[in-house]
């Protein structure tokens, strides 16, 4: 179990997929995460709102709790898949959207939509280098959006691709989450 932090949501809770396959982002960590969108974007609201390898939704359901819209949520693990749609009917936040298939399939397509904020979350064995750049080729960013990589801290350095400039980074334990924005 984990638990919305913030917005018309905030304290419920919402279920994780069982096993070690999913890594679900930390309450703590999702915390520092809003805290510092809301800092460079100044709300949240009617943001659209991409999150990518989404697990159980715990980032993009925050995001809806705080007035992004629309959010959409990729994940293409079955248990994961069947996890999210349960917290999503839970939760009934408007504006909601997953998408089940893998995510560079869908970034390769063309966007649905100009996003102002993208989390990434991909498994710690899968490189997030191709899907990040996929984001700036195939043009799913808004011009100043934030892309927001979720990386283990021992992995090191992130380098950002053309098209997207580092902005800051946090560290969380074991994890970091990296900043960038699009000029």
């Amino acid at each position: 179990m984990a638990r919305i932090v913030g917005g018309v949501a905030g304290g419920r809770r919402i279920d994780v997929p069982r096993g070690t396959t999913t890594r679900p982002t930390a309450e703590r960590t999702r915390e520092g995460l809003f805290s510092a969108l809301e800092s460079m974007l100044g709300s949240l609201a009617d943001q659209p709102f991409l999150d990518l390898y989404a697990g159980s939704g715990a980032v993009g359901l925050e995001a809806a709790s705080r007035g992004a819209a629309p959010v959409r949520l990729v994940e293409n693990a079955a248990t994961a898949l069947r996890v999210i749609r349960d917290n999503i009917a839970t939760l009934a936040l408007p504006h909601v959207e997953l998408s089940g298939e893998p995510v560079e399939r869908l970034l390769s397509g063309d966007p649905d939509n100009s996003y102002a904020v993208v989390f990434l979350d991909p498994p710690y064995a899968v490189s997030a280098v191709r899907p990040v750049a996929l984001l700036v080729e195939r043009g799913w960013l808004a011009p100043g959006a934030v892309v927001v990589v979720e990386r283990a801290t021992r992995d090191g350095a992130w380098e950002w691709p053309d098209g997207l400039v580092a902005d800051r980074m946090r560290r969380y334990g074991d994890s970091t989450l990296w900043y960038g924005r699009r000029p």
